[in-house]
């Protein structure tokens, strides 16, 4: 990795997001990471809910329509201080398209970062020269077999002795994600199938929790395991055959980033937050919503093994967007733009 000189000071930054402390939600996981991250290059970190008009030297906005107010505000106070607004996938394929707030944060900005290269065509023409494209990075400890990429093999068998094929969903279950379309595709499968999904993530509601508690009652090729903690996540995805995205709308989904960490190839539905991670020839995508073609996908990835290693290689060759150092540079870099 490059060094990249940081100038005669370190910085001290606030940075914005809509979640509150100890939230599982993405932004403030997003949030606490990045936090760490710029510490790490030695500048001085503050997380704030909303921002109160005391001073610092950079300003950072998770979320351009949530934090719309406290993009604002700091504007109005400091006028010729560095701002990054960075945009989530609700803000690049719903809120700048609707919001005048979040179109505004747009505006204000120095800097606007987006988390796959997608993103910046959502972007008005005139704004996506100040755009940057920073991948989420994932840090996998070297040397832990429970982290090893997935492999052939090595997974428990089913009650006639078969090898199963595990398939990982990955996210907390609210509608957005689609979270139970696997599930409904596995329903779909011929009997001999040895396909079985592994849902991970907390129901963010009591009507959710109830529907997997059922689904999960209901059909024998499904479990859902809950919240884990990310390490016990991570470890659990590295263990399957496949991982499977569904959601609607993603702006660049840290799942995608921790399944190329672990080399576990991705089926995921055609939105534009994968799109710009794997590529847009990337064979493994589905039309959102389409039960159908999802089951067809993950049938051909059991059966046909040229699919699955083609999938598997062609994540392999995106893995170093994930790596924490580049992520680190892509911070560096655009501090050092600053």
């Amino acid at each position: 990795m490059s060094v990249i000189p940081l100038g005669d000071s370190r910085k001290h930054i606030y940075l914005v997001t809509p979640a509150p402390p100890g939230s599982r939600k993405g932004n403030r996981i997003t949030a606490d990471r990045w936090a760490g991250l710029l510490r790490s290059l030695g500048h001085r970190v503050t997380i704030l809910e909303e921002y109160d008009r005391r001073p610092c030297d950079v300003f950072i906005g998770l979320h351009a329509r949530r934090s719309h107010r406290s993009i604002a505000r700091f504007r109005r106070t400091f006028p010729d201080r560095p701002l990054i607004v960075a945009l989530t996938g609700t803000d690049l394929y719903q809120a700048i398209h609707r919001s005048a707030a979040a179109r505004r944060s747009l505006e204000l900005a120095t800097r606007l970062i987006v988390l796959q290269s997608h993103g910046i065509e959502e972007l008005p023409a005139h704004l996506r020269g100040k755009s940057r494209v920073i991948y989420q990075s994932v840090d996998v400890p070297r040397g832990n077999r429970h982290f090893s990429p997935a492999r052939e093999g090595g997974q428990k068998p089913d009650k006639s002795g078969r090898e199963l094929f595990e398939v990982c969903v990955l996210g907390h279950l609210r509608p957005v994600k689609d979270p139970f379309r696997a599930e409904a595709a596995s329903r779909l499968l011929p009997a001999d199938s040895r396909i079985r999904i592994t849902q991970i993530g907390g129901a963010l509601s009591d009507a959710m929790r109830r529907q997997a508690q059922r689904r999960q009652t209901a059909n024998p090729r499904y479990r859902w395991l809950g919240e884990l903690s990310r390490t016990g996540a991570i470890q659990r995805l590295a263990q399957c055959r496949l991982l499977v995205l569904t959601s609607k709308m993603e702006g660049g989904a840290n799942v995608v980033c921790e399944a190329l960490a672990v080399g576990v190839p991705v089926l995921s539905s055609r939105i534009g937050g994968t799109i710009g991670i794997l590529g847009s020839d990337y064979p493994g995508y589905f039309p959102v919503g389409d039960t159908q073609a999802l089951a067809a996908l993950m049938r051909r990835a059991e059966t046909d093994e040229e699919f699955l290693e083609d999938l598997r290689r062609r994540c392999a060759a995106k893995a170093h967007l994930v790596q924490p150092e580049r992520e680190r540079e892509s911070w560096q870099r655009l501090l050092a733009e600053l």
